[in-house]
Protein backbone atom coordinates (compact mmCIF):
# COMPACT_ATOMS: atom_id res chain seq x y z
CA UNK A 1 0.00 0.00 0.00
CA UNK A 2 1.26 3.45 -0.78
CA UNK A 3 1.94 5.81 2.16
CA UNK A 4 -0.93 8.14 1.24
CA UNK A 5 -3.51 5.36 1.38
CA UNK A 6 -2.16 4.04 4.68
CA UNK A 7 -2.31 7.54 6.17
CA UNK A 8 -5.91 7.88 5.03
CA UNK A 9 -6.80 4.54 6.60
CA UNK A 10 -5.41 5.72 9.91
CA UNK A 11 -7.12 9.10 9.71
CA UNK A 12 -10.48 7.48 9.00
CA UNK A 13 -10.34 5.38 12.14
CA UNK A 14 -9.93 2.02 10.43
CA UNK A 15 -8.29 -0.40 12.88
CA UNK A 16 -4.58 -0.74 12.14
CA UNK A 17 -1.54 -1.59 14.20
CA UNK A 18 -0.56 2.06 14.40
CA UNK A 19 -3.79 3.35 16.00
CA UNK A 20 -4.80 0.39 18.15
CA UNK A 21 -5.96 1.19 21.65
CA UNK A 22 -4.14 -0.18 24.70
CA UNK A 23 -6.61 -2.96 25.53
CA UNK A 24 -9.46 -2.98 23.01
CA UNK A 25 -12.08 -5.70 23.36
CA UNK A 26 -15.36 -6.62 21.76
CA UNK A 27 -18.36 -5.51 23.80
CA UNK A 28 -21.69 -7.21 23.22
CA UNK A 29 -24.69 -4.90 23.30
CA UNK A 30 -28.25 -4.34 22.22
CA UNK A 31 -29.51 -0.87 21.32
CA UNK A 32 -33.24 -1.60 20.93
CA UNK A 33 -35.34 -2.98 23.80
CA UNK A 34 -38.72 -2.02 25.27
CA UNK A 35 -40.28 -2.26 28.73
CA UNK A 36 -43.49 -1.26 30.51
CA UNK A 37 -42.28 2.33 30.22
CA UNK A 38 -43.71 2.12 26.69
CA UNK A 39 -45.09 -0.95 24.87
CA UNK A 40 -42.99 -3.78 26.30
CA UNK A 41 -44.55 -6.50 28.43
CA UNK A 42 -42.04 -6.52 31.31
CA UNK A 43 -40.95 -4.30 34.18
CA UNK A 44 -37.61 -2.74 33.27
CA UNK A 45 -35.68 -4.74 35.86
CA UNK A 46 -36.92 -8.00 34.34
CA UNK A 47 -35.82 -6.91 30.88
CA UNK A 48 -32.39 -5.75 32.04
CA UNK A 49 -31.77 -8.92 34.05
CA UNK A 50 -32.12 -11.09 30.94
CA UNK A 51 -29.27 -9.27 29.22
CA UNK A 52 -27.09 -9.36 32.32
CA UNK A 53 -27.70 -13.09 32.69
CA UNK A 54 -26.90 -13.76 29.04
CA UNK A 55 -23.49 -12.14 28.85
CA UNK A 56 -24.16 -8.71 27.38
CA UNK A 57 -21.86 -5.85 28.33
CA UNK A 58 -24.25 -2.99 27.49
CA UNK A 59 -27.92 -2.34 26.83
CA UNK A 60 -30.08 0.56 25.68
CA UNK A 61 -33.65 0.67 26.99
CA UNK A 62 -35.16 2.45 23.99
CA UNK A 63 -38.75 3.06 25.02
CA UNK A 64 -40.94 5.07 22.66
CA UNK A 65 -40.71 8.85 23.14
CA UNK A 66 -39.90 8.56 26.83
CA UNK A 67 -36.96 8.18 29.17
CA UNK A 68 -37.21 6.05 32.29
CA UNK A 69 -37.38 9.06 34.61
CA UNK A 70 -39.85 10.43 37.13
CA UNK A 71 -42.54 8.64 39.10
CA UNK A 72 -44.78 6.30 37.13
CA UNK A 73 -47.16 3.71 38.53
CA UNK A 74 -48.44 0.83 36.41
CA UNK A 75 -51.72 -0.93 37.15
CA UNK A 76 -51.56 -4.59 38.17
CA UNK A 77 -54.30 -6.53 36.37
CA UNK A 78 -54.85 -10.28 35.85
CA UNK A 79 -55.41 -9.74 32.13
CA UNK A 80 -53.13 -6.72 31.70
CA UNK A 81 -49.51 -6.22 30.76
CA UNK A 82 -48.46 -6.23 34.41
CA UNK A 83 -50.04 -9.24 36.08
CA UNK A 84 -49.85 -10.31 39.73
CA UNK A 85 -47.62 -13.17 38.59
CA UNK A 86 -45.13 -10.77 37.03
CA UNK A 87 -45.03 -8.71 40.23
CA UNK A 88 -44.41 -11.86 42.25
CA UNK A 89 -41.63 -12.80 39.85
CA UNK A 90 -40.00 -9.42 40.49
CA UNK A 91 -40.33 -9.93 44.24
CA UNK A 92 -38.81 -13.42 44.04
CA UNK A 93 -35.98 -12.35 41.78
CA UNK A 94 -35.01 -9.03 43.36
CA UNK A 95 -36.13 -9.28 46.96
CA UNK A 96 -39.23 -8.59 49.02
CA UNK A 97 -38.49 -4.87 49.32
CA UNK A 98 -37.70 -4.21 45.66
CA UNK A 99 -41.19 -3.94 44.10
CA UNK A 100 -42.99 -0.87 45.40
CA UNK A 101 -46.74 -1.35 45.23
CA UNK A 102 -49.79 0.58 46.36
CA UNK A 103 -53.58 0.40 46.24
CA UNK A 104 -55.56 3.49 45.25
CA UNK A 105 -59.36 3.33 45.04
CA UNK A 106 -59.18 -0.44 44.94
CA UNK A 107 -56.64 -0.59 42.08
CA UNK A 108 -53.24 -2.14 42.75
CA UNK A 109 -50.20 -0.74 40.96
CA UNK A 110 -46.41 -1.03 40.97
CA UNK A 111 -43.93 1.80 40.51
CA UNK A 112 -41.68 1.43 37.49
CA UNK A 113 -38.04 1.69 38.39
CA UNK A 114 -36.13 4.58 36.81
CA UNK A 115 -33.00 4.35 34.72
CA UNK A 116 -31.01 5.82 37.62
CA UNK A 117 -32.28 3.07 39.93
CA UNK A 118 -31.63 0.39 37.32
CA UNK A 119 -28.08 1.64 36.83
CA UNK A 120 -27.48 1.49 40.59
CA UNK A 121 -28.83 -2.06 40.73
CA UNK A 122 -27.27 -3.63 37.63
CA UNK A 123 -24.18 -1.76 36.50
CA UNK A 124 -20.84 -3.40 37.25
CA UNK A 125 -17.48 -1.86 36.44
CA UNK A 126 -16.01 -3.45 33.30
CA UNK A 127 -18.93 -5.92 33.13
CA UNK A 128 -22.28 -4.24 32.42
CA UNK A 129 -23.48 -0.78 31.44
CA UNK A 130 -26.88 0.78 30.76
CA UNK A 131 -26.57 3.35 27.98
CA UNK A 132 -29.38 5.92 28.00
CA UNK A 133 -31.53 6.12 24.91
CA UNK A 134 -34.95 6.61 23.38
CA UNK A 135 -36.83 5.38 20.34
CA UNK A 136 -37.91 8.65 18.77
CA UNK A 137 -41.16 7.48 17.20
CA UNK A 138 -42.67 9.57 14.44
CA UNK A 139 -44.52 9.18 11.16
CA UNK A 140 -45.45 10.92 7.94
CA UNK A 141 -48.82 9.90 6.59
CA UNK A 142 -48.62 6.07 6.48
CA UNK A 143 -44.83 5.85 6.87
CA UNK A 144 -43.54 4.83 10.29
CA UNK A 145 -40.30 6.65 11.10
CA UNK A 146 -38.58 5.29 14.20
CA UNK A 147 -35.07 6.41 15.11
CA UNK A 148 -33.13 5.28 18.16
CA UNK A 149 -31.26 8.08 19.89
CA UNK A 150 -28.22 6.56 21.61
CA UNK A 151 -26.50 8.21 24.60
CA UNK A 152 -29.13 10.90 25.17
CA UNK A 153 -30.47 11.18 28.71
CA UNK A 154 -33.56 13.27 28.16
CA UNK A 155 -36.55 12.56 25.95
CA UNK A 156 -36.37 14.30 22.59
CA UNK A 157 -39.73 15.22 21.07
CA UNK A 158 -40.66 13.32 17.93
CA UNK A 159 -40.73 15.72 14.98
CA UNK A 160 -43.20 15.46 12.10
CA UNK A 161 -42.25 17.67 9.19
CA UNK A 162 -43.00 18.17 5.49
CA UNK A 163 -42.04 14.79 4.02
CA UNK A 164 -40.75 11.34 4.93
CA UNK A 165 -37.19 12.46 4.18
CA UNK A 166 -37.51 15.70 6.11
CA UNK A 167 -38.94 13.82 9.10
CA UNK A 168 -36.02 11.40 9.08
CA UNK A 169 -33.42 14.12 8.72
CA UNK A 170 -34.97 16.56 11.17
CA UNK A 171 -35.11 13.92 13.91
CA UNK A 172 -31.53 12.84 13.20
CA UNK A 173 -30.43 16.48 13.28
CA UNK A 174 -32.21 16.98 16.61
CA UNK A 175 -30.24 14.06 18.07
CA UNK A 176 -26.97 15.47 16.72
CA UNK A 177 -27.80 18.94 18.01
CA UNK A 178 -28.55 17.54 21.48
CA UNK A 179 -25.15 15.86 21.54
CA UNK A 180 -23.46 19.07 20.44
CA UNK A 181 -25.21 21.13 23.11
CA UNK A 182 -24.35 18.62 25.79
CA UNK A 183 -20.80 17.94 24.56
CA UNK A 184 -21.51 14.24 24.24
CA UNK A 185 -21.04 11.76 21.38
CA UNK A 186 -24.45 10.53 20.23
CA UNK A 187 -25.89 8.76 17.22
CA UNK A 188 -29.27 7.99 15.75
CA UNK A 189 -30.05 4.78 13.90
CA UNK A 190 -33.03 4.35 11.61
CA UNK A 191 -35.05 1.33 12.67
CA UNK A 192 -36.70 -1.45 10.63
CA UNK A 193 -37.03 0.41 7.30
CA UNK A 194 -39.34 -2.26 5.82
CA UNK A 195 -41.83 -2.05 8.70
CA UNK A 196 -45.24 -1.43 7.11
CA UNK A 197 -43.39 -0.70 3.84
CA UNK A 198 -42.45 2.64 5.31
CA UNK A 199 -39.03 3.49 3.89
CA UNK A 200 -37.04 2.85 0.73
CA UNK A 201 -33.32 2.57 0.06
CA UNK A 202 -33.50 6.10 -1.37
CA UNK A 203 -34.48 7.38 2.09
CA UNK A 204 -31.37 5.77 3.57
CA UNK A 205 -29.26 7.07 0.69
CA UNK A 206 -30.30 10.66 1.30
CA UNK A 207 -29.45 10.82 5.01
CA UNK A 208 -26.91 13.59 5.57
CA UNK A 209 -23.63 12.61 7.18
CA UNK A 210 -22.65 9.15 8.39
CA UNK A 211 -25.78 6.99 8.57
CA UNK A 212 -26.87 4.05 10.71
CA UNK A 213 -29.79 1.70 10.17
CA UNK A 214 -31.00 -1.74 11.23
CA UNK A 215 -29.96 -4.29 8.66
CA UNK A 216 -31.43 -6.89 11.05
CA UNK A 217 -34.28 -6.41 13.50
CA UNK A 218 -35.57 -9.35 15.54
CA UNK A 219 -39.25 -8.28 15.54
CA UNK A 220 -41.15 -10.71 13.32
CA UNK A 221 -43.36 -8.03 11.76
CA UNK A 222 -40.63 -5.85 10.27
CA UNK A 223 -39.80 -7.82 7.08
CA UNK A 224 -36.02 -8.00 7.04
CA UNK A 225 -36.41 -10.42 4.13
CA UNK A 226 -37.32 -9.70 0.50
CA UNK A 227 -41.08 -9.73 -0.05
CA UNK A 228 -42.12 -9.78 -3.70
CA UNK A 229 -40.36 -6.93 -5.47
CA UNK A 230 -39.52 -5.17 -2.23
CA UNK A 231 -35.80 -5.49 -1.39
CA UNK A 232 -34.60 -7.07 1.82
CA UNK A 233 -32.92 -4.79 4.33
CA UNK A 234 -29.55 -6.14 3.24
CA UNK A 235 -30.33 -5.37 -0.40
CA UNK A 236 -31.43 -1.89 0.71
CA UNK A 237 -28.02 -1.47 2.35
CA UNK A 238 -26.18 -2.00 -0.93
CA UNK A 239 -28.60 0.12 -2.95
CA UNK A 240 -28.23 2.96 -0.47
CA UNK A 241 -24.44 2.61 -0.20
CA UNK A 242 -24.02 2.77 -3.96
CA UNK A 243 -26.22 5.86 -4.20
CA UNK A 244 -24.44 7.56 -1.30
CA UNK A 245 -20.90 6.83 -2.42
CA UNK A 246 -21.46 7.73 -6.08
CA UNK A 247 -23.17 11.01 -5.26
CA UNK A 248 -21.21 13.77 -7.08
CA UNK A 249 -21.60 15.95 -4.00
CA UNK A 250 -19.88 13.31 -1.89
CA UNK A 251 -21.51 10.83 0.42
CA UNK A 252 -20.59 9.16 3.66
CA UNK A 253 -20.84 5.60 4.89
CA UNK A 254 -23.99 3.80 5.97
CA UNK A 255 -23.45 1.34 8.82
CA UNK A 256 -25.63 -1.67 9.65
CA UNK A 257 -26.93 -2.59 13.10
CA UNK A 258 -28.58 -5.77 14.38
CA UNK A 259 -31.00 -5.53 17.28
CA UNK A 260 -33.72 -7.39 19.16
CA UNK A 261 -36.42 -4.73 19.24
CA UNK A 262 -37.56 -6.86 22.17
CA UNK A 263 -41.08 -6.27 23.50
CA UNK A 264 -41.84 -9.81 24.71
CA UNK A 265 -39.81 -10.91 27.71
CA UNK A 266 -41.65 -14.03 28.90
CA UNK A 267 -42.59 -16.27 25.96
CA UNK A 268 -39.35 -17.64 24.39
CA UNK A 269 -40.94 -17.89 20.93
CA UNK A 270 -42.94 -14.66 20.87
CA UNK A 271 -42.97 -12.01 18.15
CA UNK A 272 -40.09 -9.93 19.53
CA UNK A 273 -37.85 -11.47 22.18
CA UNK A 274 -34.35 -10.78 23.51
CA UNK A 275 -31.37 -12.58 22.02
CA UNK A 276 -32.08 -12.45 18.31
CA UNK A 277 -29.63 -9.80 17.14
CA UNK A 278 -26.97 -7.56 18.64
CA UNK A 279 -23.81 -5.62 17.90
CA UNK A 280 -20.22 -6.17 18.93
CA UNK A 281 -18.35 -2.89 19.45
CA UNK A 282 -14.57 -2.73 19.76
CA UNK A 283 -13.66 -0.37 22.58
CA UNK A 284 -10.98 -0.05 25.23
CA UNK A 285 -13.57 1.12 27.76
CA UNK A 286 -17.04 0.04 28.87
CA UNK A 287 -18.22 3.63 28.69
CA UNK A 288 -21.15 5.09 26.77
CA UNK A 289 -19.08 7.83 25.14
CA UNK A 290 -16.38 5.37 24.09
CA UNK A 291 -18.93 2.92 22.66
CA UNK A 292 -20.63 5.61 20.58
CA UNK A 293 -17.30 6.98 19.35
CA UNK A 294 -16.28 3.49 18.18
CA UNK A 295 -19.59 3.09 16.37
CA UNK A 296 -19.20 6.46 14.68
CA UNK A 297 -15.87 5.20 13.36
CA UNK A 298 -17.49 2.00 12.09
CA UNK A 299 -15.55 -0.18 14.54
CA UNK A 300 -18.30 -2.69 15.23
CA UNK A 301 -20.15 -5.54 13.55
CA UNK A 302 -23.72 -6.80 13.60
CA UNK A 303 -24.55 -10.40 14.41
CA UNK A 304 -27.20 -12.96 15.21
CA UNK A 305 -24.71 -15.34 16.78
CA UNK A 306 -21.51 -15.62 14.72
CA UNK A 307 -18.58 -14.25 16.70
CA UNK A 308 -15.50 -12.70 15.12
CA UNK A 309 -12.03 -12.65 16.62
CA UNK A 310 -11.09 -9.63 14.55
CA UNK A 311 -12.09 -7.42 11.64
CA UNK A 312 -9.16 -5.45 10.32
CA UNK A 313 -7.87 -3.53 7.37
CA UNK A 314 -4.27 -4.36 6.62
CA UNK A 315 -2.10 -2.53 4.10
CA UNK A 316 -3.80 -4.31 1.21
CA UNK A 317 -6.72 -6.34 2.56
CA UNK A 318 -9.93 -6.63 4.52
CA UNK A 319 -9.43 -9.52 6.93
CA UNK A 320 -12.25 -11.27 8.81
CA UNK A 321 -11.03 -13.66 11.51
CA UNK A 322 -13.86 -15.89 12.76
CA UNK A 323 -14.11 -17.28 16.30
CA UNK A 324 -14.84 -20.75 14.96
CA UNK A 325 -16.29 -23.74 16.74
CA UNK A 326 -15.21 -27.22 15.61
CA UNK A 327 -18.76 -28.53 15.13
CA UNK A 328 -19.86 -25.56 12.98
CA UNK A 329 -18.99 -24.65 9.40
CA UNK A 330 -18.70 -21.07 8.14
CA UNK A 331 -18.91 -19.31 4.80
CA UNK A 332 -17.79 -15.72 4.32
CA UNK A 333 -19.27 -13.72 1.47
CA UNK A 334 -17.44 -10.56 0.44
CA UNK A 335 -19.78 -8.03 -1.17
CA UNK A 336 -17.64 -5.99 -3.54
CA UNK A 337 -19.04 -2.94 -5.32
CA UNK A 338 -16.97 -1.74 -8.26
CA UNK A 339 -17.73 1.26 -10.51
CA UNK A 340 -17.68 0.73 -14.26
CA UNK A 341 -18.82 2.35 -17.48
CA UNK A 342 -22.28 0.82 -17.09
CA UNK A 343 -22.67 1.72 -13.43
CA UNK A 344 -21.67 -0.06 -10.24
CA UNK A 345 -21.30 -3.82 -10.38
CA UNK A 346 -21.77 -5.81 -7.16
CA UNK A 347 -19.88 -9.10 -7.01
CA UNK A 348 -20.09 -11.80 -4.37
CA UNK A 349 -16.92 -13.71 -3.54
CA UNK A 350 -17.37 -16.72 -1.26
CA UNK A 351 -14.80 -18.49 0.85
CA UNK A 352 -14.68 -21.01 3.68
CA UNK A 353 -11.17 -19.95 4.67
CA UNK A 354 -10.48 -18.57 8.12
CA UNK A 355 -9.31 -15.88 8.29
CA UNK A 356 -11.29 -14.78 5.25
CA UNK A 357 -9.32 -12.26 3.21
CA UNK A 358 -10.26 -9.88 0.42
CA UNK A 359 -7.23 -8.30 -1.23
CA UNK A 360 -7.94 -4.81 -2.49
CA UNK A 361 -7.59 -4.11 -6.19
CA UNK A 362 -7.87 -0.39 -5.49
CA UNK A 363 -10.93 0.30 -7.63
CA UNK A 364 -13.63 -0.88 -5.21
CA UNK A 365 -16.36 1.56 -4.24
CA UNK A 366 -16.68 -0.39 -1.00
CA UNK A 367 -16.26 -3.88 0.40
CA UNK A 368 -18.18 -5.51 3.22
CA UNK A 369 -18.50 -9.08 4.44
CA UNK A 370 -21.23 -11.40 5.65
CA UNK A 371 -20.34 -14.56 7.58
CA UNK A 372 -22.97 -17.29 7.66
CA UNK A 373 -22.64 -20.34 9.90
CA UNK A 374 -24.27 -23.77 9.78
CA UNK A 375 -25.69 -23.34 13.30
CA UNK A 376 -29.44 -22.81 13.46
CA UNK A 377 -30.38 -19.75 15.48
CA UNK A 378 -31.79 -20.90 18.85
CA UNK A 379 -34.22 -17.93 19.05
CA UNK A 380 -34.92 -17.27 15.37
CA UNK A 381 -36.63 -14.41 13.58
CA UNK A 382 -37.80 -17.01 11.04
CA UNK A 383 -37.78 -20.77 11.42
CA UNK A 384 -34.55 -22.21 10.05
CA UNK A 385 -32.50 -19.02 10.31
CA UNK A 386 -28.78 -19.67 10.76
CA UNK A 387 -26.47 -17.48 12.78
CA UNK A 388 -24.92 -14.71 10.71
CA UNK A 389 -22.64 -11.70 11.10
CA UNK A 390 -22.23 -8.55 9.01
CA UNK A 391 -19.10 -6.41 9.01
CA UNK A 392 -19.24 -2.72 8.22
CA UNK A 393 -18.34 -1.52 4.73
CA UNK A 394 -14.88 -0.13 4.03
CA UNK A 395 -13.87 1.99 1.07
CA UNK A 396 -10.29 1.18 0.08
CA UNK A 397 -10.07 3.77 -2.69
CA UNK A 398 -11.05 6.50 -0.25
CA UNK A 399 -8.94 5.35 2.65
CA UNK A 400 -11.10 2.91 4.58
CA UNK A 401 -14.39 3.81 6.21
CA UNK A 402 -14.72 7.40 5.01
CA UNK A 403 -17.22 8.15 2.28
CA UNK A 404 -15.23 11.09 0.95
CA UNK A 405 -13.19 10.81 -2.20
CA UNK A 406 -9.43 10.70 -1.67
CA UNK A 407 -7.66 13.99 -2.14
Amino acid sequence: MNPTLLALLIACGTPTASNATDEPRWLRGNTHTHTLWSDGDAPPETAVAWYVDNGYQFLVLSDHNVMQTGERWFDIQPDGRLTPEKVEDVRTRFGEAWPQTRTVEGIDSMRLRTLEELKARFEMADDFLLVPGEEVTSSHRMAQIHINAINVDEALPALRTGSVQDTIQDNLDAITDWGRRNDRPVLGHVNHPNFQNSLASSNLARIDGVGFFEVYNGHRSVQNERVGDRPSTEEMWDLALIARLTDPKGGEMLYGIASDDAHDHYDPDAVSIPGRGWIMVRSDSLDADAIVKAMLEGDFYATTGVELEDVSVTEDSLVVDIATRPEITYETVFIIATPGEDGVRTDLVRTTADPAVHRFKGDELYVRAMVRSSRVHPRPYQKGDVETAWTQPVRPAAGGRSGDDPK
